[in-house]
Order: structure tokens, then C-alpha cells, then sequence
């Protein structure tokens, strides 16, 4: 009898590990607490396809990124998903930020990111004139991607391979059993699911998911913390056709421009750490916006920026401390065959999406091969 697998949240990285799972011929049910998939995280992101550049070399964020991106723009391709390769530029405003633009491409080099060109002022300006800088980095590789048709072909493809999605059923109950695991489910049809193989991969929700497994130790739940991101949209044209993004400061990336797929431009995040999900957006936040924008965009009305989303990171760490890699933990760290748990699955989560189905392939793979 072949292996049945249960993937426990269907945002975008949960639908690519069912694809990636039921390709493999396994049988797999997707199980989502909500009324649709991808309503949380793989809703409310940038939508943009990273090239991999700022994360540190040899972690699994700058690996799975590159990796990803590489798979990402083929699947696009593959499937009809709507996507364009528009670039990004990174920009220094000041001569004294000329020199961590070569800190930037010398740590992108180290990831494998090696299509990064430094440039003049008057070459920023030539592919986008409206961009005040002293000089910039511009990066080819970077896109932009329509989410929810991603998750469509995602979805699409798993389940012409056997895959079966469930919403409204959210996880109760997980027992580990001596060669599988009982996933009791709520929802609209409680029930009790066989399962030889668990992907917790429920985003906000990951640690309150594992905390429900009967069998795996208190200290392999770890503490999540929530870190909300406010986007602002534009009114008027859009000032560019590709993405800006200044340099980055501790703690993010800075107030960036992006653009959607529709053509409506953007900017965003300023972060704040919260303590239960919340999505409203105070419209007075944006004051602080303008100041840091006129720094690459001088042309900048004031009254220009409303409200547009906000969008939540489960974060492996608190406000201050240095960034946290994705934690992909398997049966080597909480012994438990069959169970993977994701935390801490943030940017650029989405372009690593079809990277970290395929290594969670891999791994389950390696694993029965030893067993």
C-alpha cells in the first residue's frame, strides 16, 4: 500500500510540497482551516520573485532562494503562470552608501548570485528616470509573480497527480504512533486521518500545530513571533517599471517600491511586532513613508500613498536580534519518523517554494531508504 501523506496548510509552500509529494506517487490530502487556500501569508506578500542577494552564504534562506528562483521562472513558464522577469534596482542615495553596494554584490556572489552590475548615476537614470541615486545595483533576475495563479497551478497539477484539498478542516489532534500518526481533524466533518507521512507547513500557525502532536517533545515547538509588514499603494501613474529598493538598515529592507502584475505601484513595509493577527492598516503610518521614499524619489506627492494591505512573517526572533534562517526540522532533530515541521517560513519563502518541496522530497526519501 503506498504511503499517505497529510500537508497541514495550503498556502503556497504547503500546495508545493503536496505537488512535489503526490508526483512522487503518494497519496496526499491537503488539510486547510480556512475556506479557501493561500488566505493568510501567500496572500498578503510583495509578490516578488527574489534573486536571492541579501541572505547569509550557505544558509538554507540564500541556497533554497537561488535554487528556487531557477525552478520558479521554469515552472511559470511551464504552466502559463503570469510572471515577468522586470528587474530591481538597489539603490545608494549618499556617496557613503556607494561602498555597501559592493558589500551587496559581494555577498550575492557568495550565494551564486552572480548577474549583479554596479552602476552609475546616470545609468540608474537611464533605466529609470524619474530614480535620484549616486549609484546602484541592478539585478536581472529579480521579478514579480501573480501569487494566486501560482497557487491555481500549483493546486491543479497536485491534484491531477491524486492529491485531495480539504478546507475548513482545521488540525485538532496529532498522535504519533509507532509507525504513523493519527491527524483528528474539526471543522464542518471532524474526522480521524491515517497518515505514514506530516508536512506541517501552517505558516502563522506552524507552532500552535506542533504544540498539538501527541509524541514530539515541548522543546522541538519553538516560540514564534509575529512581525506585520504595512503596504502603501500609489495614486497616479506608476513612476517605475521596475523594482527600487534603497539600502537596506537594520531590521528589513528598507521602504521599497514594487509593482504588480496589474501595474499598480507600491511601497512598503514599515514593520511592527504584534502580538495576535491583525490586517488593519492605520492609514497615519504612511507619514513616515514620504521621507524615506524622496530619498530615491523626490517627485513624491505628499497625499500620494493610501492604504493597501499588510501582510504577517512568523518570525523565529524578536524585534532587534539578527534575522533567523527557515527551519526545515525533520526526524534527525525530533526523532519521529515521517513528521516535518516548517518554521519560520518568510520572505523569500515564495520564491523558494518549489526549492523546499523538492528538498522535503528528498528527505523523506533518504530517510525510508534507511529504514
Amino acid at each position: 500500500m503506498k504511503d499517505t501523506a497529510v500537508i497541514i496548510g495550503a498556502g503556497i509552500v504547503g500546495l508545493a510540497c503536496a505537488r512535489a509529494l503526490a508526483r512522487e506517487g503518494i497519496e496526499v490530502i491537503i488539510l486547510e482551516q480556512h475556506d479557501d487556500f493561500g488566505t493568510e501569508t501567500s496572500a498578503r506578500n510583495s509578490e516578488v520573485i527574489h534573486a536571492g542577494i541579501y541572505y547569509p552564504p550557505g544558509s538554507l534562506k540564500a541556497t533554497l532562494c537561488v535554487q528556487g528562483r531557477t525552478l520558479l521562472y521554469q515552472f511559470c513558464k511551464d504552466y502559463g503562470v503570469e510572471h515577468r522577469q522586470c528587474g530591481k534596482l538597489i539603490v545608494a542615495t549618499t556617496a557613503a552608501q556607494e561602498a555597501q553596494l559592493h558589500a551587496i554584490k559581494q555577498k550575492a556572489e557568495g550565494n551564486g548570485v552572480t548577474d549583479l552590475v554596479l552602476i552609475s548615476s546616470a545609468q540608474a537614470q537611464a533605466l529609470e528616470p524619474e530614480v535620484e541615486c549616486t549609484a546602484a545595483l541592478f539585478s536581472p533576475s529579480t521579478g514579480i509573480i501573480d501569487s494566486h495563479a501560482l497557487m491555481l497551478a500549483l493546486l491543479g497539477d497536485a491534484e491531477r497527480h491524486g492529491a485531495v484539498l480539504a478546507v475548513r478542516t482545521p488540525v485538532e489532534r496529532i498522535v504519533a504512533q509507532d509507525n504513523h500518526f493519527d491527524v483528528q481533524t474539526g471543522g464542518d466533518a471532524p474526522s480521524s486521518i491515517r497518515a505514514d507521512i506530516v508536512i506541517n507547513s501552517a505558516g502563522l500557525h506552524a507552532a500552535k500545530v506542533a504544540a498539538r502532536i501527541d509524541g514530539l517533545a515541548p522543546q522541538y515547538v519553538p516560540a514564534v513571533r509575529y512581525a506585520k509588514g504595512n503596504y502603501f499603494s500609489l495614486s497616479g501613474k506608476a513612476p517605475f517599471s521596475r523594482l527600487v529598493y534603497p539600502i537596506p538598515e537594520p531590521g528589513g529592507l528598507g521602504v521599497h517600491y514594487t509593482i504588480d502584475m496589474g501595474g499598480q505601484g507600491r511601497f512598503g513595509p514599515d514593520v511592527q511586532w504584534i502580538d495576535k493577527i491583525d490586517y488593519h492598516v492605520d492609514a497615519s503610518r504612511s507619514e513616515k513613508f514620504y521621507d524615506q521614499i524622496r530619498r530615491y524619489w523626490p517627485k513624491l506627492h505628499d497625499g500620494a500613498l493610501q492604504p493597501a494591505y499588510s501582510g504577517i512573517r512568523p518570525k523565529l526572533v524578536s524585534a532587534g536580534e539578527p534575522d533567523a534562517d527557515f527551519y526545515i526540522q525533520g526526524p534527525q532533530q525530533h526523532g519521529l519518523s515521517g513528521l516535518i515541521n516548517l518554521y519560520g517560513i518568510e520572505s523569500p519563502g515564495l520564491t523558494s517554494s518549489l526549492a523546499i518541496a523538492e528538498k522535503i522530497v528528498h528527505s523523506i526519501n533518504s530517510f525510508a531508504c534507511k529504514t
